[in-house]
C-alpha cells in the first residue's frame, strides 16, 4: 500500500498509487505522490512518467474520514498536499501520461487534468463530487478536460463524464478495454520516450510557459473557498451526511 515507482522500460518511470479500498488518499499520501513524481522527473534517465493506480478505480479524491476526524487542521493539510501533488504532475520535468481506470473523482481530476496525456479504460468516469462532499476545487483541472459550459454543469450537479465523452472532446488520447490499459499507456510513453531527452524537457517547459492558465494559482484561489466553507461550518455539515464508507 502507498506510492511506488518502477522502471519497466528504458526511459519510462511508472508511479503507481495503491491506497485500498478506493484510492482515497490521506494527506501523507498526496505528499508521497508529489515526491515520487518530482523524483521521477528529475532522474536524467527518465523521459516519460506513467501515473497509474492499483484497484477498482484510479483515484477517489481525499480521505473524508481524515477530514471528519481532524477538522480544520486536516483541511489545511489536504489543501497543501493536493496542491503539491497536482503541481508535481504539471511541473514534472518530462511528460506525464495518466493511465485511468474506473472512477477518477475529486483529486483524481486534479491529477489527470494536469497530466500531459490521458489513456483511459472503457469503464473510466471523471467527475468532481465536491459539492456533495462539503468542498470546492479542481474546476481548474476539469476545465482542461471539457468545454466551459459542460464543466460548470458537471461541477454543479456532481455528475461524471465517461472516457468516451472525454475522448470526443480530445482530452483523452485513447480508450481501451481495462485489461489493455497499462499496455496502451506504456505504448504512448514509449513513443514519447523515443525522443531526445533534453529536447523533451525543453518542450515540456515551453508548453507550460505558453499555457493560458496558471494552474497552480488558479487552484489555490479555488481552495480559499474550500477553506471558507470549512470555517463557516457548511463543509462539515455536508460531510456529516456522507455515506457510511466515509470516503470520496
Amino acid at each position: 500500500m502507498g506510492v511506488s515507482t518502477s522502471c519497466g522500460e528504458k526511459g519510462i518511470a511508472v508511479v503507481t498509487v495503491d491506497f485500498p479500498p478506493v484510492n482515497a488518499l490521506p494527506v501523507a499520501g498526496w505528499f508521497a505522490l508529489a515526491d515520487a513524481v518530482r523524483a521521477a522527473g528529475r532522474d536524467p534517465e527518465v523521459r516519460c512518467v506513467v501515473l497509474a493506480a492499483q484497484g477498482r478505480g484510479f483515484n477517489a479524491g481525499v480521505d473524508i474520514k481524515e477530514l471528519q476526524r481532524d477538522g480544520n487542521s486536516a483541511l489545511i493539510g489536504v489543501n497543501q498536499a493536493c496542491a503539491e501533488a497536482f503541481a508535481a504532475v504539471y511541473e514534472c520535468e518530462v511528460p506525464v501520461v495518466a493511465a485511468v481506470q474506473g472512477f477518477c473523482l475529486g483529486g483524481g481530476v486534479g491529477l489527470v487534468g494536469n497530466a500531459d496525456a490521458i489513456v483511459a479504460s472503457e469503464d473510466a468516469a471523471f467527475g468532481l463530487p465536491e459539492l456533495d462532499r462539503g468542498a470546492l476545487g479542481a474546476a481548474t483541472h476539469l476545465a482542461r478536460l471539457v468545454p466551459q459550459h459542460l464543466m460548470r454543469a458537471l461541477y454543479y450537479t456532481a455528475r461524471t463524464a465517461s472516457a468516451a465523452e472525454l475522448h470526443a472532446h480530445g482530452s483523452v488520447w485513447r480508450v481501451v478495454p481495462r485489461g489493455e490499459l497499462r499496455a496502451a499507456a506504456l505504448e504512448l510513453a514509449r513513443e514519447i520516450a523515443a525522443k531526445d531527452g533534453r529536447l523533451l524537457r525543453l518542450a515540456k517547459a515551453a508548453l507550460n510557459g505558453i499555457d493560458p492558465v496558471d494552474v497552480r494559482r488558479s487552484y489555490r484561489f479555488e481552495q480559499g473557498f474550500t477553506f471558507e466553507a470549512g470555517l463557516s461550518g457548511v463543509g462539515e455539515r455536508v460531510r456529516a451526511g456522507f455515506g457510511k464508507e466515509g470516503r470520496e
